[in-house]
């Protein structure tokens, strides 16, 4: 009780101002991105035309698929090194649709600068197969579009930061 007191008296001689800060400091919190922008399989599409004349790295994750956590950081960093050269790479969290608030606040957290979607598909074959009618559910699946919009490497399973770089550089 005795600190309650204290921190009351605190609040008090210092004024409204730092009241004020707090309540900001506060509102900014809670006014984080609270989604992660929604795509369906025309949205997808529409995306990656958008791209056209780039080379495309369509990385297909989910937050509770560990190989996916580990290599994004690696598919960012490579993306930053060779954006000059035309990669760029697109994300799309394959989290449940009705999970978006969660992996909107994950996402936020762990890979601010990942350009990611959250899809909207109830069924998740309907987004891979934008680029791929094959898909088998394996996460983490990437794709290797060429400048062209095609598909031309498909890579499942996690890979290390040298493979990513080897691949997309010989697609550049």
């Amino acid at each position: 009780m005795k600190r309650r007191a204290f921190l009351a008296a605190i609040a008090a001689s210092t004024g409204s101002a730092a009241l004020g800060t707090l309540t900001v400091a506060r509102a900014q919190a809670t006014t984080a991105p609270s989604t992660i922008p929604p795509v369906n399989a025309s949205g997808l599409r529409t995306a990656l035309a958008a791209e056209r004349g780039k080379v495309v790295v369509l990385n297909l994750w989910a937050s509770w698929c560990v190989p996916c956590l580990r290599e994004i950081p690696d598919l960012v960093r490579i993306e930053r090194e060779l954006a000059p050269r035309g990669a760029v790479l697109i994300g799309v969290s394959m989290d449940e649709p009705g999970d978006a608030a969660r992996v909107a606040t994950f996402h936020a957290k762990y890979f601010p600068e990942f350009r990611s979607y959250l899809r909207t598909e109830r069924e998740i074959d309907a987004i891979a197969s934008v680029v791929d009618p094959a898909w088998n559910e394996v996460l983490p699946t990437t794709y290797l579009l060429g400048r062209d919009g095609k598909v031309v490497r498909r890579v499942q399973g996690a890979k290390t930061l040298e493979q990513f770089r080897a691949l997309i550089e010989s697609a550049l």
